[in-house]
């Protein structure tokens, strides 16, 4: 099997053709600052396909489900924090 085959998760999300995600963005540690730059990415994208709440939040959700057991807990609450923080940004905040 080749190598770039195997790992084909992490080039997606190095080189989305749908959204010019900001280097290092699923690393920091500032779940706001993580959803505004999802939802910028998602905003002034010409070649997603969906709406841009429905982008961010794929991306976001994919990372999470690739990472999967690997994600240190610390890491996974801060990721998930930033799925709420990204609802609010795109008002699909629950009532």
């Amino acid at each position: 099997m080749i190598r770039s085959k195997k790992y084909w998760s992490g080039k997606v999300t190095k080189t989305s053709i749908a959204l010019d995600l900001e280097e290092g963005v699923f690393t920091w540690d500032d779940p706001k600052k993580i959803a505004m730059s999802l939802k910028r990415s998602a905003d002034v994208s010409t070649r997603r396909k969906t709406q841009p709440f429905q982008s961010a939040m794929s991306m976001l959700n994919f990372y999470i489900n690739r990472a999967g057991k690997n994600l240190k807990p610390e890491r996974k609450k801060i990721l998930e924090d930033s799925r709420v923080e990204l609802r609010r940004l795109f008002g699909h905040a629950p009532s």
